[in-house]
């Protein structure tokens, strides 16, 4: 994995290209690390909050069950007549999201409709303020198991975000990151290994016009002293000039 890198054509545009994508997986890490610990810090309360809800439902449906019991020794089983009297449910969840960091979590809401309540007339000849207290002891329960289910809902909403979130930032801090880092690498080698390979051709450029530039100079003293020219007469301007005329006659050597 230290070796990977993206298969990319060596050039200054791709280095920059890779540069601005170090730069935002760099941003992006930072942004979904912070997102992290946010959701974690809420994940911690929400857990938090669910704890004291069920130990608090565990006191709440014990009354519930000793007010049914009350209510039944006081009025009999008047389960029948209550279920006679139920047309529509008189409490009702309606769900909707709360949004924390870009995570969507539901919110359980209960609705009450007392006007659909049918059940005024129920226990009227005995029991009738048991069955009462038990009704209020189960809707008191039933709140706070819409409160409990709203909680571990945004509890598994939250668990999984984190989850994914995650695995983003270990795949931006251990895959991503390090392979345009090799990418970079490996342009800059490549480019560096360019700008020797012309440097040692433009050296050799030089060497050969070098070596050309003395063997014109041997040539033309060799014509001269034929000639029975004195050397040590010509001036330097007069050589430089005879050397830049026949060299001019010339093409440069091409270096591969």
């Amino acid at each position: 994995m230290a070796d990977a890198r993206y298969p990319i054509f060596p050039t200054f545009m791709a280095l920059t290209a890779m540069k601005s994508r170090l730069k935002g997986a760099v941003k992006g890490h930072s942004l979904l690390k912070k997102k992290s610990d946010a959701l974690t810090v809420r994940f911690r309360e929400i857990l938090a909050k669910i704890v004291k809800n069920k130990e608090l439902m565990g006191s709440l449906m014990k009354d519930a069950t000793f007010s049914l019991a009350s209510a039944k020794y006081a009025a009999g089983d008047f389960g029948a007549m209550v279920r006679e009297h139920v047309n529509e449910a008189t409490i009702k969840v309606r769900m909707g999201t709360e949004n924390a960091m870009g995570v969507k979590l539901p919110v359980f809401e209960q609705t009450s409709e007392p006007a659909l309540d049918g059940q005024e007339l129920t226990g009227l000849a005995r029991g009738g303020q048991r069955i009462k207290t038990c009704r209020d002891t189960y809707v008191k329960s039933l709140e706070g198991l819409i409160k409990l289910a709203s909680l571990q809902t945004s509890f598994v909403t939250l668990d999984n975000a984190i989850r994914q979130t995650n695995r983003r930032v270990n795949a931006l801090e251990y895959v991503i990151q390090p392979k345009i880092r090799n990418t970079i690498r490996y342009i800059q080698s490549e480019l560096d290994e360019r700008d020797r390979e012309e440097f040692f051709r433009l050296k050799k450029v030089q060497d050969k016009k070098k070596l050309a530039i003395d063997r014109q100079k041997e040539e033309m003293e060799a014509r001269m002293k034929l000639r029975g020219v004195d050397v040590d007469s010509v001036d330097e301007n007069q050589e430089q000039s005879i050397l830049g005329g026949v060299l001019s006659q010339q093409d440069d050597p091409e270096v591969v």
